[in-house]
């Protein structure tokens, strides 16, 4: 297992070494451990975090939401997390299919070439996500 020092952590992350020491008294980030010379060490997770919380800040959320955010990833097991991942795919695709009926009128009014070349258009893009979808649960997520 990978851990890193503060000034690691921040190079990787592309972020500075205050900001680490920042969330971490925050609570947003927690050390793995300690070295012998009692430098904070931090473990791959934690790189994952501060991706995490870039994103967000990036997408406008305050540093206490992105700590409630975080706190709710954190507490949900894995089984809740793909649950409600499967159950937001059902809902999309409830969604595509309501859009595809409204589309039938339209569809149905094309020429027999136009009909195929948007059919062609889609097959490929449907198959690659059902078939990514047929993996995951079958095989679950790559490692």
């Amino acid at each position: 297992m990978t851990l890193y020092r503060i000034g690691e952590l921040a190079k990787a992350a592309g972020t500075s070494e205050r900001t680490i020491d920042y969330y971490t008294k925050l609570g947003l980030i927690t050390p793995e451990s300690r070295s012998m010379k009692n430098y904070r060490l931090y473990n791959h997770e934690t790189l994952v975090n501060l991706q995490r919380i870039n994103q967000l800040k990036q997408e406008k959320y305050t540093l206490e939401e992105i700590k409630s955010l975080m706190g709710k990833w954190n507490a949900a097991t894995p089984e809740a997390e793909v649950s409600g991942k499967l159950v937001q795919l059902e809902l999309q695709m409830q969604q595509l299919e309501r859009e595809v009926k409204a589309l039938e009128p339209v569809i149905s009014g094309l020429k027999p070439g136009q009909a195929s070349r948007a059919l062609a258009a889609l097959i490929p893009q449907g198959v690659a996500c059902m078939e990514a979808i047929r993996l995951l649960l079958t095989q679950g997520p790559p490692m």
